[in-house]
């Protein structure tokens, strides 16, 4: 049985910790924060509302998280949604079209089939060369896919002979709302991925939200099945130095609080920027860390807004707005079972690119937002406020959120076990085929887990190998 260390009670985090408890072991988990969830945590405010980090969509594709769902027995906790891609029309003011799926079709018969019935955002012709520039990508497979990294969207729509409009009309959407930037920056390996798996998997495109607040409904089933096997999880415990033993290897963790945490196997499930500035010196110029300076998170604002009337220009949908200044957006009173209203709409949306507007005021975020509003709700928002009222509002800023896919990332991401032995990381930068989504952390936590596991008796080895050596000095 090993005893094992990590930083960052992330879902990364939480996957590593509760698959090594599964595995026998006894991981103790240290949470920088009084919150559980790193990117998915959520705070209550005076009211007993919740504000989130970001407003999390669950897909069918995503295997791994519904297995930790199953092995928790919160399966239920799933809303899903019909089968559809909504999207809002900026050119018609309040409108909205539809990709539906149909449930009688297989895969990617019922995604073609979703493609051809819409008729608002292409034309046929532009469909006609958007299938043909797709052929490539459908047959070369994984192979394909990973070969594009170099490319962004846009350079590869226009390499592939797909007209800029289909671009404009999907993919700015698209790619914002994957990793909150436009296809002028995205890598078009990450588009690739989505559409494989949305294309391939009958429910991969389909979506469900979570039915309350995730460190509650998500993190603290994890948290009880830790704790249940023997682990421990830790909040308030920010590291402020890995400190090394001569050999270069990890001697403990040194919190702020002024504690050294000693383990047999030691996990850094912190975003990576962050892993970067606790980097030892010793370490920084291993080929293996040094790629690391390549990724870089994407500074992206959640925004939440309670309106004092119920808004009926929505659905019980994650909807894209196709906003300059918006990504994805839902109406929360009526998508979310916790935070249901009849009477009132809360608003959750997603503020990005968010560069430009990462340092700027709530106030100033917040009328840019209403502006945007008054396009997707013409009838019921207007900027001055003179339609539906804003009760209150919350904004969320994270300045350094996923890695940001940009162009030739992919060789740059890490494998879960380091070149230091006993040290490993865990996080969605980390190399595994679902990049920067819950699924990606969950599935680098589960590898993470699995290195840890097939590395027991070299762990043991070198434990052994520490202790000899404090004997002897």
């Amino acid at each position: 049985m090993l005893e094992s260390y990590q930083e960052y009670a992330s879902l990364a985090g939480l996957s590593t910790a509760k698959y090594l408890a599964d595995a026998g072991h006894k991981p103790l988990l240290l949470e920088a924060r009084d919150v559980l969830g790193g990117k998915v945590g959520a705070w209550k405010d005076d009211d007993g509302d919740w504000y989130e980090t970001g407003l999390h969509i669950f897909f069918g594709a995503y295997p791994n998280v519904q297995s930790l769902f199953g092995e928790l027995g919160i399966n239920d906790r799933l809303q899903w949604k019909e089968h559809s891609m909504i999207f809002a029309m900026p050119n018609k003011p309040g409108e909205f079209s539809r990709f539906d799926f149909p449930e009688v079709l297989p895969a990617p018969l019922n995604g073609i089939w979703a493609i051809l019935k819409n008729n608002e955002m292409l034309t046929w012709p532009e469909k006609v060369k958007f299938a043909i520039g797709l052929l490539p990508a459908m047959l070369g497979g994984q192979p394909y896919v990973e070969a594009q990294d170099g490319l962004t969207v846009k350079e590869w729509m226009r390499k592939q002979g797909i007209p800029d409009r289909v671009t404009n009309e999907v993919f700015i959407a698209m790619s914002k709302a994957l990793n909150f930037i436009n296809p002028d920056e995205l890598s078009m390996q990450c588009i690739l991925i989505a559409l494989n798996r949305f294309l391939q998997e009958k429910n991969g495109s389909k979506m469900a939200f979570l039915d309350g607040n995730p460190p509650e409904r998500l993190c603290m089933p994890i948290v009880n099945h830790i704790e249940s096997l023997g682990g421990e999880v830790r909040l308030n415990s920010r590291i402020k130095k890995i400190e090394l033993n001569d050999d270069g290897t990890v001697k403990s963790f040194l919190l702020t609080n002024g504690n050294a945490i000693e383990g047999d196997a030691y996990v850094m499930a912190a975003p990576v920027d962050i892993l970067k500035l606790l980097l030892p010196e010793d370490w920084r110029e291993i080929s293996y860390f040094k790629k690391l300076e390549k990724l870089v998170g994407v500074p992206v604002i959640n925004v939440h807004i309670w309106f004092d009337r119920k808004l009926k220009n929505t659905y019980d949908h994650l909807l894209f707005s196709r906003s300059p200044l918006l990504s994805v957006y839902a109406d929360m009173s009526v998508t979310c079972k916790e935070y249901y209203n009849p009477n009132q709409s809360m608003l959750e949306l997603v503020f990005a690119p968010a560069e430009e507007w990462i340092a700027r005021s709530d106030s100033e975020i917040i009328d840019a937002t209403m502006k945007e509003l008054a396009k997707l709700f013409p009838d019921e928002i207007s900027a001055d406020q003179s339609k539906a009222k804003v009760i209150k509002y919350h904004i969320v800023k994270t300045p350094r959120s996923v890695y940001k896919t940009v162009p030739d990332c992919e060789p740059c991401r890490p494998l879960q076990r380091s070149p230091i032995e006993g040290f490993y990381l865990a996080g969605d930068y980390t190399k595994q085929k679902y990049l920067a989504s819950m699924e990606g952390a969950v599935l680098s936590g589960k590898l993470c887990a699995q290195s840890i596991v097939q590395d027991y008796e070299l762990l043991l080895a070198l434990g052994q190998r520490k202790l000899a050596g404090a004997s002897i000095h």
